[in-house]
């Protein structure tokens, strides 16, 4: 049985393009902070040009050199992932007109938690940055 969710995260939500990736790791504007074992870059955009962009973009990135294996790898993403989605409206409600938020969480420990630990820290850093907005 296939099950529906119409809270999901859409494709438009996630940060693909390589000139928005650079311009969050290289560019001055952006921001970060830690919540061990997480680390978020963000960056507020404007929009420019007719294209509508999201109110909040996703990059979950875990490093090779945290886990070797590809599956503990993609078990740390779903839960940051999943966490995020549950709670991007601390930051998404906070967010003017014309103006989005490019988000990276960075997972920096080299152990693999539990679920509640890895929402408690998304939570926690959501919370602070819909507090700078």
């Amino acid at each position: 049985m296939v099950t529906i969710h119409s809270e999901r995260l859409p494709k438009e939500e996630r940060v693909s393009s390589k000139k928005t990736i650079d311009r969050l790791f290289n560019g001055g504007k952006s921001h970060s902070m830690s919540a061990f074992p997480l680390r978020v870059v963000y960056m507020l955009m404007t929009e420019d040009g007719p294209q509508r962009l999201p109110k909040t973009q996703l990059l979950v990135s875990v490093p090779k050199k945290c886990f070797k294996q590809a599956v503990k790898r993609n078990r740390v993403k779903r839960q940051i992932r999943e966490a995020y989605r549950r709670n991007r409206q601390f930051v998404a409600d906070k967010m003017e007109d014309g103006k989005s938020m490019v988000m990276a969480f960075i997972w920096l420990d080299d152990k693999l938690q539990s679920s509640e630990i890895v929402t408690r820290k998304v939570v926690n850093l959501l919370q602070r940055i819909g507090e700078k907005l």
